[in-house]
């Protein structure tokens, strides 16, 4: 972790042990306590707070799960048969009363990751702005609803690879090339991080045009089964109509790799009900979740 954590700009006091800081993180990811009530062996509760809201705001958690991906891809463990999905968390009252002013987007000294090289700091500084304003569009869209969704893909061992957090009302195809797009693994040695999975499976919600369409301008192969109004309206058709799309009933079987990967992602308690306030630290703590997954298997 310590080449993608920031450093000290040494214009203030000495820093508190971060592996102490990252356990009292975990801590609270896995049992979903409230922040106040962290053990006292994790220091100042405001700290570890601080760190989790920082290092959530400016993608380091984001960034070390890529790295863990990236070994874990060099070794040939990722099975790239994917699968898409989304879950609702339900929010808790604590997760009301957000502020309205966009998170801190900075990039941090020490936190550049091998995608940001070449890259100049004013161009990552400003697709971390877009990113930040169009998240804080969504998020204002919610409109203080009850329930919040996290768009996820996972690889065929049951582990995520990519998320977006959105309002709870937002459908599962209006993310469906965002999820895609953040999957991004990097290389260990040379070349260009791999984005583009073997093959994609996901159920009705994703079965429109636009997402096979997506799908067949990058050549990927996809299971996605036929809507009945969607078959319907084809067969009314008649020859103008088309042909029915390819359905792979066997590789369909695998789509439940999600799933599950949802299970043991909601196997921590802050990710399986929301008590935080913001998006972005909502990613962070599903992104946080993922890497004890990554880790441990």
């Amino acid at each position: 972790m310590r080449p993608f954590l920031p450093v000290s700009n040494g214009r203030c006091g000495r820093w508190r042990d971060r592996r102490q800081v990252i356990d009292g993180i975990l801590q609270r990811v896995r049992t979903g306590v409230q922040w106040r009530d962290l053990p006292e062996r994790f220091g100042p509760w405001k700290t570890v707070y601080e760190r989790h809201r920082l290092r959530s705001a400016d993608g380091t958690w984001e960034r070390l799960l890529q790295q863990v991906q990236a070994a874990a891809d060099a070794e040939g463990e990722i099975d790239w048969d994917i699968s898409v999905d989304s879950t609702i968390v339900r929010a808790h009252q604590h997760a009301a009363g957000a502020r309205t002013e966009p998170p801190p987007a900075f990039a941090s000294k020490g936190a550049e990751g091998p995608e940001h090289q070449g890259e100049t700091a004013w161009q990552s500084l400003l697709a971390r702005l877009v990113e930040v304003v169009q998240e804080v569009r969504d998020w204002a869209a919610r409109g203080g609803g009850f329930t919040s969704k996290l768009h996820l893909s996972a690889d065929g061992r049951c582990r995520p690879l990519s998320f977006v957090v959105t309002a709870g009302q937002r459908a599962d195809c209006t993310q469906f090339q965002t999820v895609l797009a953040k999957i991004r693994v990097p290389r260990t040695g040379s070349g260009r991080p791999r984005t583009k999975p073997d093959s994609i499976a996901a159920d009705k919600a994703y079965s429109n045009g636009s997402c096979r369409e997506y799908l067949r301008c990058r050549g990927i192969r996809h299971t996605i089964p036929e809507k009945t109004d969607s078959q319907a309206a084809r067969l009314r058709k008649g020859s103008r109509g088309g042909r029915p799309p390819g359905f792979d009933e066997e590789r369909y079987k695998k789509r439940n790799t999600v799933e599950q990967a949802i299970n043991r992602l909601k196997q921590s308690r802050a990710v399986a009900t929301r008590y935080d306030k913001r998006g972005y630290i909502i990613l962070g703590t599903a992104t946080t979740a993922a890497l004890l997954i990554w880790l441990r298997s």
